[in-house]
């Protein structure tokens, strides 16, 4: 009973992540990682260049942090990455996607 307490906790603890949005301004390392397609490589990038200034837009972002381009912002910022508190123009929610036929 109690594994399947904790099982439950642990998985309600990772959709909370998953859906949480994450300011890339002010998100810390373990922050950051928690968004789906960045890892510790690009999040140390993004935290080595967020030292130089903060991040004004999207395209700042795109611009200085090698990687990181149209598509991977469109993907980021769909897994809860924001700038300035603002989601990528262009990037469809979570909910928007279409649901995938079983054929």
């Amino acid at each position: 009973m109690i594994k399947k307490l904790l099982l439950t906790l642990a998985m309600l603890a990772s959709m909370a992540a998953a859906w949480a949005q994450v300011d890339v301004n002010k998100a810390d390392a373990a922050a950051l990682d928690s968004i789906r397609g960045l890892g510790p490589a690009k999040t140390k990038l993004i935290l080595e260049e967020r030292k130089k200034g903060e991040f004004k837009d999207w395209a700042d972002l795109e611009q200085r942090v090698k990687g990181i381009g149209e598509k991977s912002a469109l993907r980021l910022s769909q897994a809860g990455l924001q700038v300035n508190g603002k989601s990528k123009d262009g990037a469809p929610m979570a909910a928007d996607k279409p649901a995938k036929s079983g054929k």
